[in-house]
């Protein structure tokens, strides 16, 4: 491994290690994302090479341990319908980039990488805006008249 990939690596690994858990899910996003439009610019030719097949099925891996990561993330007491529609959501990219997988037919990835751009757009609002501060001073009732 040369310098500059052993230095990128590290960059990498620090800027995960580091990162807000919103900053990760943001990054899951992007890389799962990108994972999606690699497999889908390998399939999109009349006949997919042989030589393409195996990158193909490591990109799909990738980001169905992507998306499984994102599955684990969800806080299921504390996230209630939004994270259990979540996860229905994941589970069906998951469905989908397995039968992708499966029939090295693009047109399922599509759907997922579109539907997962929407998301990722979603949560960059969400965690763009400032987290309420819980005022210091306390209100309460006046009992002394």
């Amino acid at each position: 491994m040369s310098y500059n990939s052993q230095a990128a690596a590290a960059y990498k690994e620090t800027s995960v290690k580091t990162a807000s858990p919103g900053s990760l899910i943001l990054m899951l996003y992007t890389e799962g994302i990108k994972e999606i439009n690699l497999a889908i610019s390998k399939m999109r030719v009349p006949k997919i090479p042989a030589k393409d097949i195996e990158p193909i099925n490591n990109h799909i891996i990738k980001a169905q341990e992507i998306i499984t990561e994102l599955m684990a993330a969800l806080d299921m007491e504390i996230g209630g319908e939004i994270a259990a529609n979540l996860l229905s959501i994941y589970s069906y990219f998951n469905q989908q980039l397995l039968t992708a997988n499966l029939k090295k037919d693009y047109k399922p990835l599509l759907d997922v990488s579109s539907m997962m751009q929407e998301l990722y757009d979603v949560w960059k609002q969400i965690f763009s805006q400032p987290i309420p501060q819980r005022s210091e001073v306390s209100v309460g009732v006046n009992i002394a008249g």
